[in-house]
């Protein structure tokens, strides 16, 4: 994609992921890294006691998988050196992913500008979706940057 391209690109869809799963081995490696071990997430049994009915994944580790995602899904910019993550203007958690579910997402391209002479900031809306279910598990407004090397900046 070039930077002609990425602006005639406002307002469509530009990607597309790859089903990821979210199980329990996942969910749990999540929890010991981010010493986040509520029983909603690690323990199925007690988990299966609440209106969830099992456990299910951590909004952030939903979150967390938008890096992923994004390499499956998106089109690097010609002369792009590497993108970071410049923030969110809003992220919202839907409904949640049970453990085991399969979730994806798509990116629809918001805004596209430059910023000084060698980057780009782009405002992208995500919605990650759980396959089967209505309702999306997340939908959030991500900025980030798209860092150009110095030759093409």
């Amino acid at each position: 994609m070039t930077p002609e391209t990425l602006i005639d690109s406002i307002g469509d869809e530009i990607g597309l992921s790859r089903w990821f799963t979210l199980e329990q081995a996942r969910i749990d490696a999540f929890a010991d890294v981010t010493e986040d071990d509520q029983f909603i997430h690690t323990d199925p049994a007690r988990a299966a006691q609440t209106p969830f009915g099992g456990p299910i994944a951590h909004g952030f580790l939903t979150l967390s998988m938008l890096s992923a995602m994004t390499y499956d899904a998106l089109p690097p910019l010609a002369g792009e050196a590497m993108g970071v993550n410049y923030g969110f203007d809003r992220i919202r958690f839907v409904s949640p992913v049970p453990a085991g579910a399969r979730i994806r997402a798509r990116f629809t391209l918001v805004t596209a500008r430059p910023v000084g002479d060698a980057a780009w900031e782009l405002g992208i809306d995500v919605v990650v979706e759980i396959d089967g279910q209505v309702r999306p598990a997340l939908v959030a407004h991500w900025l980030q940057r798209r860092l150009m090397t110095a030759r093409d900046s």
